[in-house]
């Protein structure tokens, strides 16, 4: 390479860290469809052939991979894909359209694919109805092969540097976290679901990166500076040789952390403050053991709704749960119900498009307007409760009757378990604080709770009325604005006052400058991104 063809391009830094290693551009299939006569019938039936096998291979490796993050209720799905991939019906409708009416490939496959959902969402029975869904994602899968606009998660050749527009959470939790070195961003802010889950991935991230999102970079040598907030592009040598001294440094640095394993938290005057993990799955406890936390404050329960076409059954959360619980081996495990909604979408809900989503129909709203979904996940988690410590934690509570309506439930649904006789444990019930409506009556909220988690991300952009996703507000941006830090005050106070304990689960529960006042204030619990937990534990010990 050239001079010519190194690259220096700025970023706002999420994750601090040095990353080397290929560029893969990742890119939204586009699955527009063009009709057109062919006049090689042999050559455009082993082009279809050729991009069926390659979805058929990335199926298995799908497959593997749910079975191995999520248990084999759930990886069934890529199995059905599979089989319906290979159904004799679906192949000859697409070879016939080639051979006998001589059309391209990709036209063959969306005929075919719009013949047969009509088929299937003709059928009375409700499964069956289902499989038109399926048989659009294979479709779209080998359409996109065949265009040539496929960059899909799971065809990631080796550890890799991941460039694009920007992430959705659902398609960032298909990727295979072994092969992220680093994440950059070319739009994105520093508060995105996508920012927090590089948090808790623990690899060095930019967003809001002035950078073009060209496939012409896949393949090419880059740097992540996550602690200067840049992205090399073909480095030169001198370049080369102080990024990788930078993260010599920094990996020696980590290392030294490694002395707070085993260690109490606990403050100069003797106070210990609970040091718990955020994770959005059961991929994720290996990170949240490996930095011996002391627990888990936050299980984001959504994760198991995202990257899928239908909802999770009991028996598939059931498992996911369980096997969190039991991995923890009675260290405690705090559980969110579903936060769908705002740019945590899953099509199958089926939610209206919302002028204003993050102010919209979400999380406990939905479980409360949606209850046959809201008890499906609570008979999981109450059976999971038998295996492990677990709390239960409900989101984006505004007001007492919604606490007493899910207290209502939660009993009703143990009383099914009781007639069913499935056993259960014993739980703790919290609510999150992350509006301002929360945190100013939660005196009256903390007599009907165990505890309080308070989540900073939606505190603060419904406090300063920013929304956090917009990355030209980010100078607006103020997490240290002293109306939150008195918002948190207040609840810190309020939940002592009940009886009830009051931690942390946002992102500021990982900001060391204010370790020290959170503190003060009361705190009981912080709980934060794995790969932050022996920096604050250090941190926590020093004030």
């Amino acid at each position: 390479m050239g001079r010519t063809d190194r690259i220096l391009r700025e970023g706002k830094s999420v994750f601090k860290g040095v990353a080397i290693g290929k560029i893969f551009v990742y890119k939204k299939a586009e699955n527009a469809v063009t009709k057109e006569t062919i006049t090689d019938v042999d050559a455009e039936l082993a082009r279809f052939e050729e991009a069926k096998a390659k979805a058929m291979e990335q199926l298995k490796r799908l497959y593997e991979k749910a079975l191995r993050d999520v248990g084999e209720e759930e990886a069934m799905i890529f199995d059905v894909h599979q089989m319906l991939l290979d159904d004799l019906d679906y192949n000859e409708s697409i070879t016939n359209i080639i051979k006998e009416e001589k059309m391209n490939a990709e036209y063959a496959v969306f005929m075919t694919c719009e013949q047969f959902m009509g088929m299937f969402l003709g059928m009375d029975d409700e499964y069956m109805r289902g499989r038109a869904a399926d048989i659009e994602d294979i479709s779209k899968r080998v359409i996109s092969i065949l265009n040539g606009t496929q960059v899909s998660p799971e065809a990631m050749p080796e550890p890799v540097i991941i460039v694009a527009e920007d992430l959705a959470p659902s398609e960032t939790v298909q990727f295979d976290k072994s092969k992220i070195l680093a994440i950059v961003i070319q739009k994105g802010s520093a508060n995105s679901h996508t920012a927090i889950l590089a948090r808790t991935m623990n690899i060095p991230s930019l967003v809001t990166t002035d950078i073009e999102v060209d496939t012409k970079y896949n393949g090419r040598t880059a740097v992540v500076d996550g602690f200067a907030g840049l992205f090399y592009i073909n480095p030169d040598d001198e370049t080369m040789a102080k990024m990788v001294e930078k993260k010599k440094r920094a990996d020696e640095q980590r290392a030294l952390l490694q002395e707070m394993r085993g260690k109490e938290t606990v403050t100069k005057s003797g106070k210990h403050i609970h040091l718990y993990s955020n994770i959005g799955g059961v991929q994720d406890v290996d990170a949240v053991l490996e930095n011996d936390s002391e627990g888990i404050g936050l299980f984001r329960s959504e994760f198991l709704y995202l990257g899928r076409d239908d909802y999770p059954t009991e028996d598939a959360q059931f498992e996911a749960y369980k096997t969190v619980l039991a991995r923890m081996q009675g260290k405690k495990v705090i559980i969110r119900t579903l936060d769908i909604g705002a740019d945590k979408q899953a099509d199958y809900f089926g939610i209206p498009k919302e002028e204003n989503p993050a102010l919209g129909f979400r999380a406990i709203r939905i479980c409360l307007t949606r209850e046959d979904v809201f008890r499906t996940q609570l008979r999981a988690l109450l059976r999971a409760s038998a295996f492990g410590n677990l709390g239960i934690m409900f989101p984006m509570i505004i007001s007492v009757k919604e606490i007493v309506r899910i207290k209502e439930i939660v009993d009703e649904v143990k009383l099914e378990l009781d007639r069913e006789d499935i056993a259960y444990g014993n739980f703790e019930l919290g609510i999150m604080i992350e509006t301002p409506a929360a945190a100013v009556i939660s005196d009256l909220l903390a007599p009907h709770v165990d505890f309080f988690s308070i989540g900073t991300n939606d505190l603060s952009q419904y406090t300063l009325a920013i929304d956090r996703q917009n990355q030209s507000l980010d100078n607006f941006f103020d997490p240290h604005h002293e109306a939150i830090l008195r918002l948190i005050q207040l609840t810190i106070e309020n939940a002592h006052k009940s009886g009830a304990w009051c931690g942390i689960c946002g992102e500021l529960g990982a900001d060391m400058e204010l370790t020290a006042r959170f503190i003060q204030m009361g705190i009981d619990e912080l709980s934060v991104s794995p790969g932050y937990t022996l920096e604050l534990r250090k941190r926590i010990r020093e004030c």
